[in-house]
């Protein structure tokens, strides 16, 4: 059983997608074992509670200096001794010693075709927002292995979406959420709980017969 730990700090519909995937089967050996926000009201909390799931919340701002927050993230992460940890709208970089202690074990989905419209200041409505600005006409989503860089680890999957005349960063987010993150991330947490993907000389590459895979 793949216990994973995820890490929101808005809404929470990656969270509820996978979720709604362990419901239905699409998603198996699988448990969700924590919850982790930055933001104390995050509804992603709320869907936690709703499923009787620990909803921990470690917020910079509770901290005196950005190393104690790196600290505690961390301890609290190894506390829960999760196989796998899940940035499914987590807007906090996560602390090197955290992708040090889960290396290979920290994977995250952000909303582009990475390696565009990726990398520092480029988050949540800001992705989208760029991506219109720059008149691009296919977007998606990624999702990806956590290294030390910003979005610079294995990708693991990527879907297109077009991008249609008359949208705004509201509309394009909300097709990138319902045709690429929410299909995507629960699809990579199934294919790493049951061995189906590996990481071979940094690339992620699907595996055959019955190799153990990334945990």
């Amino acid at each position: 059983m793949l216990r994973i730990v995820v890490c929101v700090s808005g809404g929470g519909t990656n969270l509820q997608a996978i979720l709604d995937g362990i419901d239905a089967g699409k998603v198996t050996n699988t448990e969700v074992i924590a919850v982790i926000s930055n933001n104390a009201g995050a509804k992603a909390l709320q869907r936690a509670e709703e499923k009787g799931i620990p909803g921990i919340c470690i917020s910079p701002k509770n901290y005196e200096n950005r190393e104690a927050f790196n600290r505690g993230f961390t301890d609290e992460l190894c506390r829960r001794k999760p196989d796998l940890v899940v940035l499914a709208g987590f807007l906090v970089k996560i602390p090197d010693q955290a992708v040090a202690a889960f290396a290979n074990r920290i994977v995250n989905i952000h909303p582009s075709l990475i390696p565009s419209f990726c990398g520092v200041g480029y988050y949540g409505l800001k992705v989208h927002e760029k991506v219109l600005e720059r008149g691009v006409k296919v977007t998606g989503a990624t999702v990806h292995f956590v290294n030390e860089g910003m979005d610079e680890g294995p990708i693991i999957a990527q879907k297109a979406v077009a991008v249609e005349d008359g949208d705004t960063p509201e509309i394009l987010q909300k097709r990138v959420m319902e045709q690429a993150e929410w299909i995507l991330l629960p699809r990579a947490i199934d294919d790493i709980a049951n061995g189906r993907i590996g990481l071979v000389e940094g690339k992620v590459r699907r595996l055959q017969g019955n190799v153990t895979g990334l945990i």
